[in-house]
């Protein structure tokens, strides 16, 4: 599935180390806003969690480039 550009900017913030606290102030959105999109990012990307879901999207921007 495509990530929004919402989800994108989101998981580029995960990749930073940035907390939900910290993406939702970045963002002017609220925390639960940034949960709700970290899950569908989850659940798009096939991953068990936060941290899978980068490796998952670099490994799959990895395998396209190729």
């Amino acid at each position: 599935m495509k990530l929004s550009k919402r989800e994108l900017e989101i998981l580029e913030l995960i990749s930073w180390g940035y907390s939900d606290k910290e993406i939702a102030c970045n963002l002017n959105i609220s925390a639960r806003t940034v949960q709700t999109h970290v899950t569908r990012i989850v659940i798009k990307l096939g991953a068990r969690n936060r941290t899978n879901a980068v490796a998952n999207y670099f490994r799959q921007r990895c395998v396209s480039l190729a």
